[in-house]
């Protein structure tokens, strides 16, 4: 490239002031204008090639794509057919720069662009007629498709432009590098175990400034904003881009890096060699302690109000049948046994957090409330659910076995294994959706050090096991309850009631992770458990095989989702509401054609999301504005995994749901709204989408 910049400005010293202007005539639109450039005003009689550019002027707030335009849009494509005396055309590429819109990544070019492009001739020294067809895409709040013809003829004779070959030359100057000639080195690359994400290490001797990384990876596949971070010394940088669309993970790996007005391209890079760690002062973002104190904060208030969640109802029955059992107790014995249910609320989250970290050292990607889209996960959590609920009716007793118990009564008097385990049950099944407040602070941890995720979710442990500590400190509360009687068995009967609809709603959830055969499947296995189990207490003679028996259907229900394939899920189930499904790209088109955009992020298995779509969007007056022409509702379904919806996710910088965001063309970075749905906001965010107050009407 320096060479060719250099031929460029010797040429135009050598040569003087050409008679005939080197230049197309212009393509003009509201978008940009566009013309074709040349060096030479005439062909020489050895001249075998020519050095030309496409020089392109965008209006402001207009830009262009550059040749791996992101996660949307088209790069400039040049059909020389109708030229004459021309071998090959190559159109060159100055480094882009990121745009970000919609919530998408692109890359491209404002202001003013010229791609160079270097003209090989059939035959030195004859005229040259350039036929030039331009395909492209200009986007600024729309994006409007170009298509338009550009014509320039050389004839035969001598002659420089000197203005076109400075404006050339300047524009040659910004095409990336060789890795070497830009003193930048890749020490490492790879992709993560799941696909998920890019890491590169790599290494410039005269410091890392502004750096920004553009990597490409075959025709469909697309990256997200990198996280850099860069060593003391400014030589070392480390950065993951988050793969939003991973076509092809074989396909060769182009990485283009850029560092204010330097830039370099690696091209056919091996993605196999591991990436370290950088050391720790480098690897976490910089964050104040106020800034933390503020997050631990919301984190605390999140984990109290997620006591009032939907998703946190189910436990009601555990929490109850806790308050009965103490009722008759002594007040040290109450205190010890819910500042038992405390700790084992705060256990869970620890383990939790420690999860956390696990996996992302491991390279993997988290979320809040995930583990409800593996089947194996709820099939054990349906058990458990299914067998308590079998108690509360009295079919027979959860014990501990008589060795256990009798180890933790010469331990503490008496064990408190059950109040630890409802503690944790609880912390378990409060996971599924977020809460106010809670957004940020998950957030914040799941971006952050080792001790920001630990600190995070021991205060959101500490505000969900609030009601257990207010119990602690004054025990006497639970005096108030009646004296035990006929009466309990009907309250255990009802808490029985809530436990087994929790179990059947996670069947239900069970089905749309997997399938429905998987969901009837374990619900047969789980009626043929529970009658062995009560077998047992009937004929005692019988316990033997029928606790074998029943074993083995456990066994066989942990089985059953490695044996049975998962089903696609029916499309259409709402009728209320004309959802289009999920695709990010189609979020930037819609608003290019004057729509607005609501995301709803959701899934069977988050309570708070079907409490949103039940209360607020299938009701008046929203959903009669989601049915609008000027407005679009996509829906992103994260029952099952899907890696699409977990980057847009993390994109936002949210890691949990539900998630709904507004877009529009007063909006195209999108109006986030609160985990908990009001008609008034979602209208609110949907005008000022549209930047209008015009009444949102089905007619």
């Amino acid at each position: 490239m320096i060479r060719l910049a250099g031929l460029v400005l010797s040429l135009a010293l050598l040569g003087g002031g050409g008679a005939i202007a080197a230049t197309s005539q212009s393509y003009e639109s509201p978008a940009l204008t566009a013309r074709l450039i040349t060096v030479e005003d005439g062909i020489g009689p050895d001249a075998g090639t020519i050095s030309a550019g496409l020089v392109l002027d965008l209006e402001e707030g207009w830009k262009t794509y550059w040749r791996s335009p992101g996660e949307v849009g088209l790069p400039p494509e040049v059909d020389w057919a109708g030229s004459r005396n021309v071998a090959s055309a190559e159109v060159l590429w100055p480094a882009p720069e990121r745009f970000r819109a919609f919530g998408i990544e692109n890359f491209g070019y404002r202001d003013e662009v010229v791609h160079p492009i270097r003209i090989g001739l059939d035959t030195p020294g004859r005229p040259v007629a350039l036929r030039a067809v331009i395909s492209m895409l200009a986007c600024s709040d729309i994006c409007v498709p170009l298509s338009f013809d550009l014509a320039l003829d050389i004839p035969a004779g001598a002659g420089i432009d000197r203005s076109a070959a400075e404006v050339i030359a300047e524009w040659v100057e910004k095409v990336p590098l060789s890795p070497e000639a830009a003193g930048m080195e890749l020490r490492a690359a790879a992709l993560s175990p799941d696909g998920a994400a890019l890491t590169v290490e790599l290494e410039r001797a005269a410091g890392w400034r502004s750096p920004d990384l553009f990597p490409e990876l075959g025709d469909g596949t697309a990256f997200g904003a990198p996280d850099i971070r860069v060593s003391a010394n400014g030589r070392r940088l480390w950065a993951s881009l988050p793969i939003l669309a991973l076509a092809d993970p074989a396909a060769p790996l182009t990485l283009t890096v850029t560092d204010g007005a330097n830039a370099a391209t690696f091209e056919d890079i091996a993605t196999g060699v591991a990436v370290p760690d950088p050391p720790y002062a480098e690897a976490q973002p910089r964050r104040s302690w106020s800034a933390l104190s503020w997050i631990l904060a919301l984190a605390f208030s999140g984990g109290l109000v997620l006591n009032a969640m939907p998703c946190v109802l189910p436990v009601l029955s555990i929490k109850l049948s806790s308050a009965l059992r103490s009722a008759q107790e002594t007040p040290g014995r109450v205190r010890t046994g819910f500042l038992v249910t405390a700790a084992g609320t705060l256990a869970f989250m620890l383990a939790l957090a420690g999860g956390v970290i696990g996996l992302k050292g491991l390279g993997y990607a988290v979320g809040w409330g995930t583990q409800f889209q593996n089947p194996y996960f709820l099939i054990v959590v349906t058990v458990i659910l299914t067998l308590f609920a079998a108690s509360f009716f009295g079919l027979f007793d959860i014990d501990l076995p008589p060795g256990l118990a009798t180890r933790l009564a010469t331990v503490g008097g008496r064990g408190h294994a059950g109040e630890f385990a409802t503690g944790a049950f609880a912390a378990l099944l409060a996971t599924p959706c977020s809460a106010p407040l809670l957004g940020t602070a998950v957030a914040f941890a799941l971006t952050g050090s080792a001790f920001e995720v630990v600190a995070v979710f021991a205060t959101m442990g500490l505000g969900l096991a609030l009601p257990y500590l207010i119990v602690a400190a004054r025990p006497g509360v639970v005096s108030a309850l009646p004296r035990p009687g006929r009466w309990m068995l009907a309250v255990k009967a009802v808490l029985g009631l809530l436990l087994a609809a929790t179990a059947i709603w996670l069947l239900w959830v069970l089905a749309g992770v997997r399938s429905e055969a998987l969901a009837w499947s374990v619900a047969a296995l789980l009626v043929g458990m529970i009658g062995l189990i009560t077998l047992m207490r009937v004929l005692p003679s019988a316990r033997g095989w029928a606790m074998a028996t029943a074993a083995g259907l456990a066994v066989a229900m942990i089985a059953l989702p490695a044996l049975m394939q998962p089903e696609a899920r029916a499309a259409g189930r709402d009728d209320v509401i004309a959802w289009v499904p999920f695709a990010r790209a189609d979020i930037a088109r819609h608003v290019s054609e004057g729509h607005a955009v609501l995301v709803d992020v959701t899934a069977d298995w988050c309570l708070t999301c079907k409490a949103n779509k039940t209360l607020v969007l299938e009701r008046a007056p929203v959903v009669d504005a989601l049915a609008a022409p000027s407005v679009v509702a996509i829906q992103a379904d994260w029952t099952r995994p899907d890696p699409r919806i977990a980057a847009f996710l993390e994109a936002q910088g949210r890691f949990g749901i539900p998630f709904n965001i507004v877009y529009g063309p007063a909006a195209p970075e999108g109006i986030a709204l609160s985990e908990v749905l009001t008609p008034g906001a979602v209208m609110d965010a949907l005008g000022a989408a549209l930047g209008t107050e015009v009444a949102l009407r089905s007619d």
